[in-house]
């Protein structure tokens, strides 16, 4: 009788304590976990901080920040605060790894593959993009290597939250991030989806951007772009009054590329990349048809629209520090000729990283780095997908994959520029990406499992959530 009641009661314990492990998962997947707990929760692991918390329907959203050592090697040397934003929806779901390979943004977003996978998403600020710099700064300190093991301290801070399938991405510079984290940390993530990631291989050798601008287009629009960029040269002298006139109105310096000429040149050379990487054909009847009987306020509107006339001055180049100097210093940088254009109308040519950066930050490149991580993805990538857009300037250089990848894919989007997706592949390539995204976060529905062509994102459209209008950046980076 004894042995009965206890087990009456241990069985009357027992589900009352799995009615409320019950509970609690229900509310958990429903999304309605409490502040204090996941705030708690992640306010436990040593190092991180919150910085504050904005609203939105059916998530949480944290911007914190986690403190990282400056020298990974030698952790004791130093830290720094990094800023980390976290779009929380349900440790039962898989999580997204975002970096734009820069400043990080804290305004609620969702990645392509975080709709896919309808997951939590951690987005990362790139080390030495402000405010995440160390102070004082050691640059040498700012390298692939550095940046990649940021990311595997802040998985292993939070795996033991979001315990299940993880997935890294980025765009362009993101997704060459996403792509180095990958090669020095292979065993972190389930995945990698790197969007319009530039590979450049041998720095001094750029031909294949020639060849690009060569096709790209139509013979008509490419005519257009150049006759503007060849008339902005021509007609320097008036213009580049115009623009001392702009730069004292709007406070300009030159003091880091050394004069208002270099800025200017600059940023007329930059005008038939930019226009590709951020525009598409159909945009090109908004470029002056007669560039040789167009007004100087027309040339110069032009290319300021596409270029920005700020882009080349101190307080333009400032924000974009860390990146010249990694352009500089691991990742290259591209060098192309003008065709169209009379060689005594060129005075610099594509200047190098090294004219973007302060003198007294020092630069040595590294033509070791790049091949190595070209090596690795060639013939150890691992789920991987890279997807670049047809007509964008960037995939020129595009990364590959050999014999010795595993599921692993190299997909265009047909007319689209740096802001391709996997949205915009034809419709057998969209399927079968969105498939294979789906199983390496280990939530492909069965009939995707059977046919992936059935694939599709598993979270609804969200047109404020999921706003992916690529973001304009004057100058020439990814």
């Amino acid at each position: 009788m004894r042995k009965a009641l206890r087990w009456l009661l241990a069985l009357t314990v027992l589900i009352g304590t799995l009615g409320t492990a019950g509970a609690a998962t229900a509310a958990d997947a429903a999304g309605t976990d409490s502040t204090t707990d996941i705030k708690e929760r992640l306010l436990s692991i040593p190092g991180m901080s919150l910085v504050e918390e904005k609203p939105y329907t059916g998530y949480r959203f944290f911007v914190l920040n986690y403190t990282q050592p400056v020298d990974h090697r030698k952790p004791s040397k130093g830290t720094f605060q990094q800023r980390i934003t976290l779009l929380h929806k349900d440790v039962s779901r898989p999580t997204v790894f975002f970096t734009s390979g820069y400043n990080v943004s804290t305004t609620p977003r969702r990645s392509e593959p975080t709709q896919i996978v309808d997951g939590n998403q951690v987005s990362l600020e790139y080390r030495f993009f402000t405010p995440s710099r160390p102070a004082p700064a050691d640059w040498s300190k700012l390298d692939i290597w550095q940046a990649a093991s940021d990311q595997h301290r802040v998985f292993k801070a939070l795996k033991g939250i979001y315990s299940k399938k993880w997935i890294s991405t980025g765009g362009s510079k993101g997704g060459m991030t996403a792509t180095y984290y990958e090669r020095f940390y292979p065993r972190d993530m389930d995945g990698v989806v790197a969007y319009v990631a530039p590979n450049d291989v041998v720095n001094n050798e750029d031909s294949a951007y020639d060849r690009f601008f060569a096709r790209v287009g139509t013979k008509e629009c490419r005519d257009r772009l150049n006759a503007v960029q060849r008339e902005a040269l021509v007609r320097r002298e008036p213009l580049e009054k115009k623009y001392a006139a702009y730069a004292e109105e709007n406070g300009l310096t030159f003091t880091t590329i050394g004069s208002l000429d270099k800025a200017y040149e600059a940023t007329v050379l930059d005008y038939v990349w930019g226009f590709w990487q951020y525009s598409l054909l159909s945009d090109c009847d908004q470029i002056p048809a007669d560039a040789k009987n167009a007004t100087d306020d027309a040339i110069w509107d032009s290319v300021d629209t596409i270029s920005g006339f700020s882009a080349y001055a101190d307080q333009g180049l400032t924000t974009y520090t860390p990146y010249y100097y990694q352009a500089g210093t691991q990742l290259g940088a591209p060098t192309i000729h003008f065709p169209h254009v009379e060689k005594r109308y060129i005075r610099y040519g594509y200047q190098p990283p090294r004219n973007f950066v302060p003198r007294d930050i020092p630069m040595k490149f590294q033509p070791s780095a790049m091949r190595d991580v070209d090596t690795w993805v060639r013939h150890n990538a691992r789920h991987m997908l890279f997807v670049y857009g047809q007509n964008d300037p960037w995939g020129a250089e595009p990364f590959r994959v050999g014999k010795g990848a595993k599921d692993s894919y190299v997909f265009t989007a047909p007319g689209m520029n740096h802001g391709a997706n996997v949205a915009g592949l034809v419709p057998e390539q969209k399927a079968l990406a969105t498939a294979r995204i789906l199983d390496w976060a280990g939530v492909a529905p069965g009939a995707v499992q059977a046919d992936p062509q059935a694939a599709k994102p598993l979270a609804t459209f969200d047109a404020k959530l999921d706003k992916r209008d690529v973001q304009r950046e004057m100058t020439l980076r990814p």
